[in-house]
């Protein structure tokens, strides 16, 4: 009688770890899944974020190349765009959009370009203030 029991128990117990087991690596694959999802998510979402950004901080740097009063609802809105990287982004990437934003402010108190002094910084690949914000997402990105 005690084999007997003792075949029963070790069944019983076989039958339980293997469906813990079973259960343990469906919920851990699950969880991976999930995680990878919400990763590629967060990438495409500060993806999206700094193509706006990149978009309105270009239109701002070309109205500061051609006017010296800049549109306050426009900066506000490219503001809010840094806000926004402030919760999604790296440190690195939130320093380079407030440096070019500063360097976007201060162009609007310098005199306007003619299209001569612009073909000369076009020329001398001075007029690319987005590179630096542009390579630190990149870098982000993860290369992307």
């Amino acid at each position: 009688m005690t084999s007997a029991y003792a075949s029963t128990i070790a069944a019983l117990v076989g039958s339980t770890l293997g469906g813990l087991t079973s259960i343990a690596s469906a919920w851990l694959t699950q969880h991976r899944q999930d995680r990878a999802a919400r990763l590629l998510q967060d990438r495409a979402r500060r993806r999206e974020l700094y193509a706006q950004f990149i978009n309105e901080a270009s239109r701002l740097y070309a109205d500061a190349l051609a006017h010296n009063e800049a549109e306050i609802s426009s900066l506000v809105g490219v503001y809010s765009l840094i806000s926004q990287m402030r919760i999604l982004s790296s440190p690195g990437v939130v320093e380079r959009a407030e440096e070019l934003i500063r360097m976007i402010v201060g162009t609007y108190f310098t005199p306007n370009k003619t299209l001569p002094e612009l073909r000369h910084l076009i020329d001398s690949h001075t007029l690319d203030p987005l590179r630096r914000f542009s390579e630190e997402c990149r870098m982000e990105l993860g290369g992307v």
